[in-house]
């Protein structure tokens, strides 16, 4: 099993935020990252933008994982 280091921590808690906020908006057309920073302010684009790095982050540390 890997160990995981403070930017796997970091990357897997912005892509569990990134995942349930997906899920307010498929079911209830709510988005809660526009709804706490407002709709496509500066800091909003910055949570989008980061959920989007610790994914593709998680897929590396996916892939890196299923080697060891």
């Amino acid at each position: 099993m890997a160990v995981m280091n403070s930017l796997d921590w970091a990357a897997l808690a912005l892509v569990v935020v990134g995942g349930l906020n997906w899920g307010l908006v498929g079911a209830f057309g709510f988005d809660l990252v526009a709804a706490i920073f407002g709709e496509m302010s500066a800091i909003s684009r910055i949570v989008y933008v980061l959920v989007g790095l610790a994914a593709l982050y998680m897929i590396y540390f996916a892939t890196k994982a299923g080697k060891s």
